[in-house]
Parts: structure tokens; sequence; C-alpha cells
């Protein structure tokens, strides 16, 4: 079953996309959406995450630029509007937004109360940003770029936390692969994976770069990670 939710914050309203399993009662999963918006991929990643159990919840991140995006990943025009989107979004309100679309999932009536975030690109920054400066029950980041540029709020992360770099991704470099790993080095809490012959976005539904063995282990190894640390 699906709906649209509104979640409220102390700067306005914005939408947000759920997806529920069967269960009366369930963990909710906060998605996080690339430069695309809530679109068809999205919207899949949510489905398979309540076809293993979760209330799957994705906000619109860019509703204080434009409402409603929904881009296409193969459409040229949709990829330039998408980034540049993604250049004049802010990450701090962002990260309001994600916690208030986290107090929106635990009170939905058939939510247990534990909440988890995961997220792919932009969304795989907002999930470290997320855990770094707000309690989570457990995240997920898939290829989150920028990510390198954050580090020193690394160390303030708690939750267990997953992350998942694909070795061969254009957008975030080795070197940069490298600081992040050094950075979560030692943390007990974190597990990095790294996909050889990967590029960026190898799990996205239809993306140039998908990898269906890649993905297929990337995603069994998210669902139980959340299925362990959201009950």
């Amino acid at each position: 079953m699906h709906e649209n939710i509104t979640v409220t914050t102390g700067d306005g309203q914005f939408d947000a996309f759920v997806s529920y399993p069967q269960a009366e009662r369930a963990p909710a999963v906060v998605v996080l959406h690339e430069v695309f918006g809530v679109n068809d991929d999205i919207r899949a990643t949510c489905d398979a995450l309540a076809g293993q159990g979760f209330i799957a919840v994705a906000p619109e991140l860019f509703w204080r630029q434009e409402r409603g995006v929904d881009l296409s990943v193969t459409s040229e025009a949709d990829w330039k509007k998408g980034l540049a989107l993604y250049m004049a979004y802010d990450r701090d309100a962002g990260v309001r937004d994600v916690v208030a679309t986290m107090a929106a999932a635990a009170s939905l009536p058939r939510a247990s109360g534990k909440v988890g975030v995961m997220g792919y690109c932009l969304g795989g920054l907002m999930t470290f940003l997320t855990a770094a400066r707000h309690p989570v029950d457990a995240a997920v980041a898939f290829h989150g770029g920028d990510t390198d540029k954050y580090l020193d709020e690394a160390d303030a992360i708690r939750a267990p936390f997953l992350m998942h770099l694909a070795d061969e991704d254009e957008f975030i470099s080795q070197d940069a692969q490298n600081a992040i790993k050094k950075a979560l080095d030692g943390k007990p809490n974190v597990t990095i994976h790294s996909y050889a012959g990967c590029n960026h976005a190898f799990s996205r539904h239809g993306g140039a770069h998908y990898n269906a063995e890649a993905a297929r282990t990337a995603n069994d190894r998210t669902w139980a990670f959340l299925k362990k640390h959201l009950g």
C-alpha cells in the first residue's frame, strides 16, 4: 500500500511518499533520494524495503526550491535540472528536514518507533550528516558524494552505520574514498563495503552503470543490517 504524507517543519511543509509492508507493525526507514527527486527508482527502492518488512518513507528534499521533483535518469535535460537543484541545495536545512521526516515516520499508525535512514549520492551524504548530528537507530549510505568534505563530523556518528562505495566511482575519487575509510577506520559501529569494478549508482534501477550482482549483494547486506538494528 502507498500513500503520500505531509511533513511539517518550522520552515513549512513538504510531501513524502510512503510504501507499507503487509505487517501491521513495522520499523520505518527514511529513504533519501539522489539529484532526481522522488522518482521511479526511489519508489521502487521503497517498495523493495516494504517487501522486506519496513515502512519506507521518501521525503522530497528539494521542496524549498521546487515541489514534486520527479526526474528521469535517462533524460539529459533532467540530469541538468537535477544537478542545478543539487548545487543550490541547503544541506544544513536538509538535515532538519530529514529529522522532521524521521519524527513523522515514527508517529505513523503502524510504526514500531524504530527509525533508520538510508540514502543515495546526495541522500548518502545527508544520511552521513544526519547520523552525525542527530540520534538515529541505524543508517545506510550508498556512495555519498562530498562525504569527504565533512569528515570532521565522523567521530560524532554513534549509530550502527553501513556504507557502500564503488571502486570506480567517477564522482568520488580514490583519494576521497581513502579519506572516508581512514576517518571511519576503527569505529566499531561502522562497516564499509567496496564494490570492485563498479561505478557510481551501481544499484540504481535502470541506471547506465547498474550492476545486478553488486546491487543484489549491497541490497542483501542493507536489508540484513536494517533487520538486525531496527528489529
